[in-house]
């Protein structure tokens, strides 16, 4: 079986991560893109477990979080009902990011409603222990959703952007001017000085720039599995969290988190996959061969 060696793997993943296209990856590597398109989904899937099962007992003192939007294959008013079966539509991306180490907690890939709120928030939840300070924008569905999963273990305060009104013949793709901020405290006593989500939202366009099926007004979003989509955020976090110095802290989120003592490489990254397992049939067909020959 043909199998990629660790710095192909590494090169590939290199592009990936760095906001190329996979067609653009195909013509920098020569990787075909079935390959490449393979490599995402089973490195993807061994982030989100790793991601899962070690960032947990985390420390937190000031938890932001936002929600960021993209759709796959088409934009939800585009989309049939047929499509909208197979994942079609509107996506959205929940993040929770640790406002002093710049790690991001948790995210989850889905819908906007009640629900998604809900398991975003428990989620947030089971991994930070002690009492933490919450900030989320004005989203309604994050009203019940925290108070379900801290309880009285925190303190909530909404941050909801008030705009002004376009200018008439407005035509450009931009939103409105930011004219003010009003500040809701929700349960317990929120620090004012800290209650923001700027630093959620500027890890918003950090993935906007690093994830090229994030890329606004182009035709690189992702086109049919909202799988790989989930997959493409997976490995980002993975690399924004363990590969990638950030340069307030001046080190990699997760270790100044405490969760690893050095910044990871893209080969250790690959590591993660598991190693590849050969089929019975194809055993079968050596046997064949061996055989005949």
């Amino acid at each position: 079986m043909n199998c990629l060696d660790n710095a192909t793997r590494a090169k590939v993943i290199g592009c990936l991560i760095e906001g190329c296209s996979v067609r653009a990856t195909v013509r920098m590597t020569g990787v075909s893109k079935s390959t490449i398109t393979k490599l995402l989904a089973d490195l993807g899937a061994a982030c989100a477990i790793y991601h899962d099962r070690y960032v947990r007992n985390l420390r937190v003192r000031r938890l932001q979080a936002d929600e960021i939007w993209q759709f796959v294959g088409a934009k939800a008013k585009n989309v049939s009902a047929e499509k909208k079966q197979e994942g079609w539509g509107d996506v959205w991306t929940w993040v929770g990011i640790d406002a002093d180490t710049k790690l991001v907690v948790s995210y989850l890939v889905g819908g906007r409603d009640a629900g998604w709120a809900t398991d975003f928030m428990n989620d947030c939840a089971s991994r930070i222990k002690g009492r933490v300070q919450v900030t989320t924008d004005g989203h309604r569905s994050y009203l019940e959703a925290v108070e379900g999963a801290f309880g009285m273990d925190c303190d909530y305060a909404q941050l909801q952007k008030i705009y002004g009104a376009p200018a008439e013949n407005h035509t450009r793709y931009s939103p409105a001017k930011c004219i003010g901020c009003d500040m809701k405290v929700i349960s317990g006593n929120p620090d004012p000085k800290h209650v923001s989500t700027s630093f959620v939202e500027r890890q918003n366009l950090t993935m906007r720039m690093h994830i090229r099926r994030f890329t606004r007004l182009t035709n690189a979003f992702s086109k049919k599995k909202v799988e790989n989509h989930a997959h493409s955020v997976a490995l980002h976090y993975m690399f924004y969290n363990f590969c990638r110095i950030h340069q307030t802290v001046k080190v990699t989120p997760a270790m100044e988190a405490g969760l690893t003592d050095h910044v990871w490489s893209l080969e250790e990254l690959c590591v993660l996959m598991p190693k590849p397992t050969v089929r019975a049939s194809m055993i079968e067909s050596e046997l064949v061969r061996k055989a005949l020959g």
